[in-house]
C-alpha cells in the first residue's frame, strides 16, 4: 500500500478518499490505544462510582479543544465529538469494571 498524498497534492477525488481513508485506519489504530486505556482505568480503580469523573470529562473536553484551535481544527465540532467519545469511553470502562472478577 502506498503512502496518501499530502492533501495539498491531491488532484483528484480518488487521492483524496485514499488519504481520507488511510487517516481512518490510522484513527481507528488510536481510538484502539485510547480504549485500552480505558481498561486499565477499570482494573485500576477501587470503585465503580470512580469511574464516572465530570470534572476530568470537562478537562478532557476542554483540553480537546485548545488542541484543536491551536491546530485550526473546529473547536465547537471537536467539543460533539469528544462529548460522544468520552461518553462511550465512561460506558466502555463501566462494562469492563462490572466484568472484573470478583
Amino acid at each position: 500500500m502506498t503512502e496518501p498524498l499530502d492533501p495539498a497534492h491531491c488532484t483528484t477525488m480518488a487521492e483524496v478518499r485514499a488519504g481520507v481513508d488511510a487517516l481512518d485506519r490510522r484513527l481507528i489504530a488510536l481510538l484502539g490505544e485510547r480504549f485500552r486505556y480505558m481498561a486499565a482505568a477499570a482494573r485500576i480503580k477501587p470503585e465503580r462510582e470512580m469511574v464516572r469523573d465530570e470534572p476530568r470529562k470537562a478537562q478532557v473536553i476542554a483540553n480537546a479543544c485548545a488542541a484543536a484551535r491551536q491546530a485550526g481544527v473546529p473547536p465547537e465540532i471537536v467539543a460533539a465529538l469528544w462529548e460522544i467519545l468520552v461518553e462511550g469511553s465512561i460506558a466502555y470502562e463501566l462494562q469492563r469494571f462490572d466484568s472484573r472478577p470478583a
